[in-house]
């Protein structure tokens, strides 16, 4: 018999890799609302397409120094 786990079942390091992934992007959501309201809510969709845990840790760092939305999106 042939178990087909599909999705339900990723390997440990995945689920923490996702785990992580939220996390970030709940700190970006976040960092970018108390710092430029809705208008920086309005990057969200874009980045939230991103995967990669380092560039979205740059982007949660950068988001304490950068003044304005445009220097942000040029992260992106």
């Amino acid at each position: 018999m042939k178990w087909d786990m599909g999705d339900s079942c990723k390997p440990p390091w995945y689920q923490l890799q996702q785990g992580q992934r939220q996390q970030l992007l709940l700190s970006i959501e976040r960092g970018l609302e108390a710092k430029f309201g809705t208008q920086g809510l309005q990057l969200m969709p874009q980045i939230s397409q991103i995967s990669d845990l380092e560039r979205l840790t740059t982007i949660q760092q950068a988001i304490r120094t950068v003044n304005t939305l445009d220097e942000l999106r040029q992260l992106l």
